[in-house]
């Protein structure tokens, strides 16, 4: 006897093929068969009735480090279909971390975590997966950061290391990939990584190449060196002799309107001369970070104290305007300051909640100031807990660069503020129902395939993503047709419709379209088929 029975429905198993009728078996928490399987006996069985059923998404970019420690259910995911998320992005991860870099990383990060009252036990890679397994509804798998290594062995230091420093830092990734890691991920415009050369990056991905570890960066422009800053990622990557994976891989703001063909050409030429280059998108125009990330790079060293001081200094703020408005600061890409396109995601502490969901200029309105002075007083006033959407996307690049074969799919979802980016709550939904279903942009195997196997692959998980005798069960059921995205920008927090039931490791935890409060989730420590080390101190 099975215990989970799945029949009557259109599989499209993961890797791109035609979708067939067949039932599908699970004991355990694997699948064990799946074709004409009607009439077997089940513990439980599903019909699904002509709805498609396909391997659990895998979300390729999160930001749900410390989210589902205090929200494990994570309805925002698993009512999409969410399985897996893929945690430690933009170079700031929570794990290794020393108690005093655990500190400061909990003020750096608010805007991104907010600010829970929950014990930050532990150190390693392994201590850290440990609080994630079986204890919340998804899978998680995370990368080394670059970020949070180097803020363990240089603190916010401006400089490049010295071969003592770059050594222990290759020893933390290294130690890193032994507990299972995925790969390194940088954030080159977020402190402390933004202070290091393409050197320093190449010589700590070297790191990777005996584990099969990929490089992950979030770059230094987006916006008007952004084709630039695409290439040295690809030339990092070529250097150190690892595969990259480009992150959130939008060409925004207006001058890099109708560019993705460029993008893609030197992806494909990269790809053709043996550098296996792959990326992910959200399918919206509105990026999400914390406010403070818009500050140019000099304001950024010694950490957020040392922010906070110059964002007081009246010596500085002729220099900082200067930068923002009309030069344009590295902060925001190269670009003069867009006020306009900043909307407030979340403010952490006491504050005016009629603040949340403004742009800046309507904010600074509000209060009587400028948008400048409005900034520099809403970071002081909330010690830099303030997430934000920034408006810089191009539809046209969006659709160009998620029909690319290699393209997978991400959400970069922050979900925490009063008002966060709808993409933490709709990214998948609305990746099918509106580019595939709506605009036919794909087909319905391709675009599964890029949140599942493609996905699964990248990561190095090579026992989820299809449908497959052996595989694990993190099983999706959902009606093509009924199937909605609800989150918008003025309503992020509202689940989909159209995803009637979801299976993480053979236990169900959206049973009929209800969360059941099941906690199933495995931390993913595996990638390629190596054991991990079950390191509990830093090395």
């Amino acid at each position: 006897m099975y215990d989970l029975l799945i029949t009557g429905g259109r599989l499209i198993d993961g890797a791109g093929t035609p979708w067939y009728w067949a039932d599908v078996a699970v004991q355990g928490d694997r699948i064990v068969a799946s074709g004409a399987l009607a009439g077997a006996a089940a513990k439980r069985i599903i019909k699904a009735e002509g709805r498609i059923v396909c391997p659990g998404f895998i979300d390729m970019h999160t930001h749900s480090d410390l989210y589902p420690l205090y929200n494990p259910l994570m309805e925002c995911k698993i009512r999409q279909g969410v399985t897996t998320d893929v945690v430690g992005h933009d170079g700031l991860g929570l794990a290794p971390v020393t108690p005093k870099t655990a500190a400061m990383l909990r003020e750096q990060l608010a805007g991104w975590n907010g600010r829970p009252n929950l014990d930050w036990d532990w150190s390693t890679i392994t201590t850290y997966l440990d609080r994630f397994e079986q204890k919340v509804a998804l899978n998680v798998a995370t990368h080394v950061s670059h970020g949070t290594v180097r803020m363990a062995v240089m603190g916010m230091e401006n400089r490049p290391p010295t071969a003592e420093e770059l050594h222990r830092m290759q020893q933390l990734i290294d130690q890193g990939m032994r507990e299972g890691a995925i790969g390194l991920s940088t954030g080159l415009t977020y402190a402390p990584a933004m202070f290091a050369s393409d050197d320093e990056v190449v010589e700590l991905c070297k790191a990777l190449r005996p584990y099969n570890g990929f490089y992950c960066p979030h770059h230094r422009n987006y916006g008007m060196t952004a084709l630039q800053a695409y290439y040295d990622s690809i030339e990092i990557g070529r250097r150190a002799g690892v595969p990259v994976h480009l992150t959130h891989c939008h060409l925004g703001y207006a001058i890099n309107k109708g560019r993705a063909p460029e993008l893609l050409a030197a992806i494909d030429q990269a790809r053709a001369e043996g550098v296996e280059v792959t990326m992910d998108t959200y399918p919206y125009l509105a990026g999400n970070t914390y406010l403070h990330a818009f500050l140019p790079t000099w304001m950024h060293e010694g950490g957020a104290e040392a922010t906070l001081a110059r964002l007081k200094s009246p010596d500085l703020q002729a220099r900082l305007r200067y930068e923002m408005e009309v030069t344009g600061s590295d902060g925001f890409s190269g670009v003069p300051m867009g006020w306009e396109m900043l909307q407030i995601g979340g403010i952490m502490g006491e504050h005016d909640p009629a603040l949340v969901g403004m742009v800046l200029p309507e904010a600074a309105a509000r209060a009587g100031q400028s948008p400048y002075e409005f900034f520099i007083d809403l970071l002081i006033q909330t010690r830099l807990g303030v997430s934000c959407l920034a408006h810089i996307g191009n539809e046209e690049n969006v659709q160009t660069i998620l029909q690319h074969p290699a393209h997978v799919v991400g959400s970069d979802g922050i979900l925490v503020g009063g008002r966060p980016h709808p993409r933490g709550w709709g990214t998948h939904v609305k990746f099918l129902a509106h580019y595939v279903r709506d605009m036919g942009l794909l087909s319905w195997e391709e675009g599964i395939r890029k949140m599942t196997s493609a996905t699964a692959r990248r990561i190095g998980c090579l026992e989820r993503g299809l449908i497959r005798p052996g595989f694990m069960a993190d099983l999706v059921v959902f009606d093509p047709d009924a199937l909605r995205d609800t989150a918008t920008y003025e309503n992020p927090i509202s689940y989909p419709e159209g995803v009637h039931f979801v299976a993480v490791n053979g236990v169900l935890v959206v049973d009929d379209s209800q969360t059941t409060g099941a906690t199933p989730g495995r931390a993913l420590r595996e990638p390629w088929g190596r054991k991990p080390e079950r390191m509990t101190e830093l090395v």
